[in-house]
């Protein structure tokens, strides 16, 4: 019995042995065959360090479980700056002997353990999630997956997703999501037990926010039957924040409808419940809330869904005797009283019909009741009524606002009865009246009350006909520190919009601001206005603008303003605007834009079509005038002090504003250029800057300039221009202009000035500088004298000629013509006197600072020195001398800073020598210098050939950058969310290797 004990013993220690070794003694067969499933399955970059992959037979015994740690998926074109997943534990379980031995693995069971999900989904219907590979892209049958599911178990804990889904304009952000369920996943219909709990932060539809900031727990039996896409909800427990409910009926999607039957019941009466789904009430107080009263929440929701039709719905709420009090606070809000009911028996939305009898609670001792029934959203036939007394100071006992006191009655009275016909001209009857009185607020911020704050306001409508539509503020008003601000208005016809009105009198900005603070902005000085205004919005569509009787005066001083997106500022010292209903004019503006002053006058037109219209267009006339503007403040995203590192970015323009502006100003600061006296015309029309007339001074010389700049394609930002440059250092605009940076690197070791008339073209990249590849341009560079020295490409001629004194070189009286297309400067053939030699140049430049040039020079043979005193004296019976001229033919490439001199033709020194001094014997001097031309032009083809290319690479790379700034605006909306998310997509831990960490790519 012992021996057997023993030998059992030791059979049991042994496979616990075997149990711990196996993972490690399979480890690298296992690992390769996760590497070649993700190679053949996914297209997108898998980010993960093979040190982080373990395996385990005691996690999920029998299975052995593959766990990866701090694993990422990004995504291609067009995701590549997404992140799809970055997990921080990815585990799957396979059954251990069909890894090792079956053909087909066996996948039986999935963790999440940590980390984010970002679903992303264009206009186009592209999404990142799709990073599968299409059938046709499948090489052979030896790349094909043979996973084979049988997934008893998924599990996902402390996971944060976020769905962007930018065609159907929906928006959902959950975090900590937690959920397991467990199913046999191979079957054609099968049950799955499953629990979930996850933070809602948001989920928003075309625009409408409908969930945010509640808290979800969800506990069901689903049946899922795959053969039919139908997914059946058994009894399940289901809550938001606090609020209990039942869901129960199924999903269906056989084809392109998704058919429905659910109905949803609350499952405890109290009004408690319902209350913490209330936002601003459900907080860290809610638990120690004094409530009472009953509720009762049911719904269904039946029918198919699809482009044209919706589900039928019958959704109730009821509230009885409901009461809620804080125990801080003195007085509760009670009789608390709800019957709602929407309701839809067709499946066409606007046969949706709402339904409130009653409505009423008691805010204190303030009773307010009402009533509302909507027979449709077609003839919007109505009849609703609302009605209470709020004593303010009662009230914010009840709700206490933080640092705000406020007092004054509030008395509002209405009732609209009857259906809306724009055709028709019918309206419901109205009779409102809206009175407050005696009104007071005081902020903690401010030791001054916002006081005699009274509102008169009346809206009637007796008879149902628009044209007896009838609002009346007969009153508005309010005083600040003596400063008073009073003003009325009258609107009637409800189709014409005729209005009459006036506001008098003058307010402290800062004062307004310190009791009502406004986030991330500050606005400061003083507004005084006297401004009366007649008209109706039918003149308005009709454009008869002279209807419009808009008068009076607004004095502006000492008006500060700042924000997060002008966070450079603006200051107004003085201003002063005169209204009529032709124009407004500025008489007087005296301020400074960021840290530059200016000062304007002229009119702006047009302006009641611009702020009332759909589709108006402000026109104006402006004198602007600066003594110092610093233009590298407003093109940068960030407001920084050192402008001069501050990236630029593009400037978009408006297409509804048409201004004409002369400007002047006594220096201008842009990119990294000092312009003085600064002058000329700028037209701003239809989104495009238009400029004529233009100069400027600097870098020693003058600027001319014409032409515009056309932003209206983000993606695309165009300019043309026209520059008549005079007396410019060369040096300077060496350092100043990338494009002579690029075509002209030589100009480093220039000295003087030259002279220019060029015409050029082209798209400019998101730093607002010129997009080289993009160039075209034409025109002439003239040069009266300049030196070059300490250039690489001279020593380059000393080395391979060996000609005397060449280390400096003078120049004078030059005049270049050249030509620019798609980021390729063609310099044509120009005459110079190179030293003592006369020399002809032509050649190439690319945007990427390549070169390709030849110069033919006619250089006396003495120069040459030995080698060709050797050859002349070998050469008999000729009249060849020292003097007698050598045709020498230099190819110059590669780069500037890395120039490549070479004798055309690839003939060594002797050779071109021997050859060029018989050549002149026989008579074909000039033969050689046409060979050596035509090579050339051979070579110059092929290399404009190659810069084309990528110039057009260069040109889409830019554009794509430029389109992911445009769609910036939506993004920041997806950063917002994430923000909501604590944590929301970490860094992944360094891996502690990098040399092992593996990317899997297509």
């Amino acid at each position: 019995m012992k021996k057997t004990l023993i030998i059992i013993l030791g059979v049991f220690t042994f496979l616990i042995a075997v149990a711990v070794a196996v993972p490690f003694l399979f480890k690298d067969k296992i690992a390769a065959r996760i590497d070649r499933e993700i190679a053949q399955s996914v297209n997108a970059k898998v980010i993960y360090d093979i040190d982080n992959v373990s395996l385990s037979l005691f996690r999920s015994f029998p299975s052995v479980s593959a766990s990866i740690a701090n694993l990422d998926i990004v995504g291609n074109a067009p995701f590549e700056n997404d992140t799809l997943a970055s997990l921080r534990e990815f585990a799957v379980d396979f059954n251990l002997k069909s890894v090792l031995f079956d053909d087909y693995p066996t996948l039986t069971g999935v963790h999440l353990n940590g980390g984010n999900v970002y679903i992303k989904v264009l206009e186009d219907g592209t999404a990142n999630y799709d990073i599968t590979f299409p059938s046709e892209e499948v090489a052979s049958e030896d790349t094909e997956s043979n996973f084979q599911i049988g997934i008893d178990a998924m599990e996902v804990r402390d996971l944060n997703l976020v769905y962007d889904d930018r065609q159907l304009d929906y928006f959902m952000a959950l975090g900590a999501i937690n959920a397991k369920g467990s199913g046999e996943f191979t079957a054609d219909v099968y049950d799955l037990p499953i629990e979930m709990e996850a933070l809602i932060a948001d989920i928003t539809y075309e625009g409408i926010s409908y969930l945010s900031n509640k808290s979800f727990k969800g506990e069901t039996l689903l049946n899922i039957d795959m053969n039919n896409m139908k997914f059946t909800l058994g009894e399940g427990d289901f809550q938001l924040n606090d609020f209990l409910f039942g869901l129960n009926g199924f999903l269906a999607m056989p084809n392109d409808d998704i058919e429905v039957d659910v109905s949803i019941d609350g499952k405890d009466n109290e009004f408690k419940s319902i209350l913490s789904l209330v936002p601003g009430i459900y907080s860290e107080s809610f638990s120690t809330l004094n409530t009472s009263g009953t509720m009762d929440f049911n719904g269904t929701i039946k029918g198919v869904y699809n482009d044209v039709k919706i589900p039928s719905f019958d959704i109730s709420l009821k509230v009885a005797d409901g009461m809620f009090q804080y125990p801080d606070l003195p007085r509760p809000v009670k009789n608390v009283n709800i019957n709602l009911q929407v309701k839809n028996e067709t499946d066409n939305i606007d046969n949706t019909s709402v339904s409130i009898p009653t409505f009423n609670l008691d805010f204190g001792s303030n009773p307010i009741s009402g009533k509302l029934f909507l027979s449709d959203l077609v003839s919007y036939t109505i009849d609703a009524a609302l009605k209470g007394k709020l004593d303010l100071e009662e009230l914010t006992s009840i709700f206490p606002i933080e640092g705000l006191a406020m007092k004054g009655n509030l008395d509002l009275d209405a009732t609209a009865k009857g259906r809306y016909d724009s055709v028709a001209g019918i309206i419901p009857a109205i009779n409102a009246k809206l009175l407050l009185a005696n009104g007071y607020v005081k902020s903690v911020d401010y030791p001054a009350p916002i006081e005699k704050l009274n509102i008169n306001a009346t809206v009637q409508n007796s008879s149902g006909s628009m044209a007896d539509f009838l609002v009346d503020l007969s009153r508005f008003g309010f005083e600040l520190e003596g400063e008073a601000i009073n003003g009325n208005m009258k609107i009637r016809d409800f189709d014409k919009l005729i209005w009459d009105g006036e506001i008098v009198g003058g307010v402290d900005l800062k004062k307004i601001l310190a009791i009502f603070p406004m986030e991330d902005m500050t606005m400061e000085g003083h507004i005084n206005a006297d401004i009366n205004t007649k008209g109706s919005y039918a003149a308005l569509e009709a454009k008869n603008y002279n209807q419009l009787e808009t008068r009076g005066s607004m004095d502006v001083s000492n008006f500060t303003y700042s924000s997060t997106d002008v966070p450079q500022g603006i200051k107004i010292a003085k201003a002063k605007a005169e209204f009529n209903p032709e124009r407004i004019n500025l008489t007087e503006f005296d301020s400074k834009i960021g840290e530059s002053p200016l000062q304007a006058t002229g009119s702006l037109s047009n302006y009641m079509d611009y702020l009332l219209g759909e589709n108006g267009t402000l026109k104006g006339q402006l004198s602007l005038n600066s003594s110092r503007f610093n233009v590298n403040e407003w093109m940068t995203e960030n407001a920084s002090t050192d402008t001069a590192s501050a990236e630029l970015s593009v400037i978009e323009l408006p297409k509804n504003i048409n201004f004409s502006m002369v400007v002047a100003a006594n220096e201008v600061l842009y990119d990294d250029m000092n312009l003085k006296e600064v002058k000329g015309t700028m037209a701003l029309s239809d989104g495009v800057l238009s400029f004529s007339d233009a100069s400027m001074k600097t870098m020693g010389g003058t600027i001319g300039l014409t032409g515009k700049y056309d932003p209206r394609d983000l993606t695309a930002p165009a300019f043309n221009f026209n520059l008549n440059i005079a007396e410019l250092s060369i040096a300077e605009a060496f350092k100043s202009f990338n494009t002579i940076k690029a075509f002209a690197p030589i100009a480093q070791n220039l000295t003087g000035k030259f002279n220019s008339n060029l015409s050029f073209s082209g798209k400019l990249g998101q730093n607002m500088m010129p997009l080289l590849s993009s160039l075209d341009g034409e025109g002439i560079l003239k040069v009266v004298e300049t030196a070059l020295k300490d250039s690489k490409i001279l020593e380059g001629i000393t080395s391979l000629t060996k000609l005397k004194d060449i280390n400096t070189l003078q120049l004078k009286n030059i005049s270049i013509p050249i030509s620019i297309e798609n980021g390729v400067m063609d310099v044509k053939p120009f005459d110079v006197k190179l030293w003592d030699y006369q020399a002809k140049v032509q050649g190439t430049a690319g945007f990427d600072g390549s070169l390709n040039y030849l110069i033919n020079m006619q250089v006396p043979a003495g120069k040459f020195g030995s080698q060709a005193n050797a050859l002349l004296s070998s050469i008999s019976g000729t009249e060849t001398d020292e003097n007698s001229t050598i045709p020498l033919a230099l190819n110059l490439s590669g780069t500037y800073n890395s120039p490549k001199i070479s004798l055309a033709g690839g003939n060594s020194m002797e050779t071109l020598l021997a050859n060029a001094l018989k050549a002149r014997v026989s008579g074909e001097a000039q033969t050689l210098q046409t060979q050596a031309t035509d090579q050339f032009k051979a070579a110059q083809d092929s290399m404009k050939q190659a810069l084309k290319a990528k110039s057009e690479v260069a040109q889409d790379s830019a554009k794509k950058e430029l389109e992911k700034q445009v769609d910036v605006a939506k993004d920041k909306a997806v950063d917002e969310a994430k923000k909501l998310l604590k944590g929301f997509f970490p860094k992944s831990t360094p891996p502690a290797k990098p040399d092992t960490t593996t990317v899997k790519k297509d």
